[in-house]
């Protein structure tokens, strides 16, 4: 079915774009971004070519984890603006064509949600078992704890009440118990409040912890209430679609492909929408680090075919620290020392805190060569906010909060974001020189048809222009260079060849593409280069420093716009 008759699946084809409104845009210059400054810098997003905006948690928060120990799920932070605020927010998402989802934060609330407080208050609370406790610590094993620099076990005594609670994360964010059914109706309450007002799906944080389900003394394990876990997420997935037939789930599954591949559930994609592929984006970093694709080659060709309504959604750089964890000892280490050499550029022994730019140390053709391969691996694209200029980290802040920097807008100490009376109330500061505001911004580059901004753009352009990439079969190419990662997207018999040099010598690679002889090959970015395809299938293809084309294959005779 083409695409222009499936437009429930909008999001094969999309770019999401991750932001914190707390560090978007500051309207009323207290120094903390909001709804409204949000709604004036939609603009942006449009003018940068994304399909999907992604908030963070906005709602009222303890703040203790950056708004995602949350003390409601029906209302707005009153730092950022109102529920009015966030209706309008939508309404004129809505006007410029972008969809909105947000995150579903329900694996855990903060101790200071209601439901908590009242869970706490007596063992005989109606609420009492929204959580999970014990009388003992339950049973733990290595790598249980998440944020090992700040807790030490995932079971909390709570001395009035005389028993443990559970938490995967900080003590101050409780599991809630996803076996108890009133928690789950509860969750459907939710998310059928926030489609009303006009979301498009969600963002689904921590989902193999949400679905690992409690039994009736408390041990982890599965419950007589929810004898398979998975059968909930497509009960998710289900209301979802009743609700609203084209809203997606966008599922944070941190896992090895084979094992992630469960959570799209059957082969009709009945579960999670769309996930994160992580061993993809590691395998990236240790190619990049390597200078060598083989990395990259091993997971693209390994990763499991997505069902018809499913997806893989692929990306450079989260909000969270950039994890390495599926990566060997030996791997990881080769990725610190490139990109990450100090002990404070790195958390918890297994991921950086670092944005790209500063770990490539600003040079443009490695940075560019990133996103060119980002925006052409199979799947959908997704990226955080300030990746499009070039922004850097502030090492200063702890621990992730070291990429949350507010975004730059304009030079200056309040780098156009805010007109705050004192920088010194910016909810965040800012990255150093070379990354500063002066040096990275949006004014600066947005005239300027050879930054950073304007490559973006016209490469997401391009990628909006390849249906093949987002719908097609994708399949890496052999090759005798092991610099060189080559492959390309089928759809409907158009072809689209992607081939990036991951090294700083330029090469010449030699590719066969026996089914295409007679094509020639145009590129898409330069149409009045083209490389005719061989009477033997061969062709040799320029790859400049750090160099990455796009090309699509076509016929002779062929009727098509390059």
């Amino acid at each position: 079915m083409r695409a222009t008759l499936t437009g429930d699946v909008w999001w094969k084809n999309a770019v999401v774009y991750c932001l914190d409104v707390e560090t978007f845009f500051d309207s009323d210059a207290d120094g903390i971004g909001d709804l409204a400054g949000l709604s004036e810098r939609l603009d942006h997003l449009v003018d940068l070519g994304v399909d999907v905006v992604w908030l963070m948690p906005f709602y009222p928060t303890a703040n203790v984890d950056d708004g995602y120990d949350i003390t409601d799920y029906y209302s707005v932070d009153p730092r950022l603006g109102t529920l009015g605020d966030f209706a309008e927010f939508l309404r004129t998402a809505h006007e410029k064509g972008l969809r909105v989802i947000a995150d579903l934060v329900v694996n855990h609330t903060s101790s200071e949600h209601p439901w908590f407080r009242e869970a706490r208050s007596s063992r005989d609370s109606p609420r009492r078992d929204w959580y999970v406790w014990r009388d003992e610590p339950g049973p733990e094993q290595p790598g249980d704890v998440v944020f090992p620099d700040r807790e030490n076990s995932i079971w909390t005594l709570d001395k009035k009440s005389g028993q443990y609670y559970q938490h995967r994360f900080y003590r101050s964010q409780p599991d809630l118990n996803v076996a108890n059914p009133r928690v789950r109706d509860e969750i459907a309450r939710i998310m059928g409040f926030w489609m009303a007002l006009g979301l498009s799906g969600f963002r689904v944080d921590a989902v193999p912890f949400l679905i690992e389900t409690q039994s009736a003394d408390g041990s982890p394990g599965t419950s007589e209430a929810l004898p398979d876990p998975h059968d909930y997420l497509r009960d998710l997935r289900a209301f979802l679609n009743r609700r609203h037939g084209g809203a997606v789930l966008l599922g944070e599954v941190n896992l090895s492909h084979q094992d992630a591949r469960a959570f799209f559930g059957d082969e009709d994609g009945d579960e999670i929408t769309m996930l994160f592929d992580f061993p993809t984006m590691q395998a990236m970093y240790l190619a990049l680090a390597r200078s060598d694709a083989g990395p990259l080659r091993t997971a693209l060709s390994g990763r499991p075919p997505t069902p018809d309504d499913s997806q893989w959604a692929v990306f450079a750089r989260n909000h969270d620290e950039l994890t390495l964890d599926k990566l060997s000892l030996a791997e990881r280490q080769q990725v610190f020392d490139a990109f990450g050499p100090d002990e404070s550029m790195q958390l918890y022994g297994r991921g950086l805190r670092r944005r790209l730019p500063s770990m490539l140390e600003g040079d443009q053709d490695r940075i560019r060569l990133t996103y060119s391969l980002t925006l052409s691996l199979p799947g959908t694209p997704t990226l955080f906010y300030g990746e499009e200029i070039g922004m850097a980290e502030q090492l200063s802040l702890d621990g992730r909060m070291a990429v949350r920097t507010p975004m730059q807008w304009a030079p200056g100490e309040l780098g156009g974001f805010s007109a705050v009376d004192d920088p010194d109330r910016l909810c965040r500061p800012f990255p150093d020189p070379p990354f500063a505001p002066d040096q990275v911004n949006v004014m600066a580059q947005r005239h300027d048809p050879e930054s950073l901004l304007s490559w973006m753009r016209r490469r997401i352009r391009t990628y909006r222009e390849c249906p093949e990439l987002g719908w097609g079969t994708a399949t890496v190419l052999d090759h005798p260079l092991a610099t060189v990662f080559a492959h390309r997207c089928d759809w409907e018999g158009g072809t689209v060849l992607l081939v990036h040099n991951l090294a700083e010598e330029p090469v010449t690679v030699a590719l066969t593409l026996p089914d295409r002889v007679g094509s020639e090959l145009v590129d898409l970015f330069d149409p009045q280069r083209r490389e005719p395809v061989g009477e033997d299938g061969s062709v040799g293809i320029d790859l400049g420093r750090y160099g990455g084309r796009w090309f699509r294959l076509i016929r002779p005779g062929a009727l098509r716009l390059v």
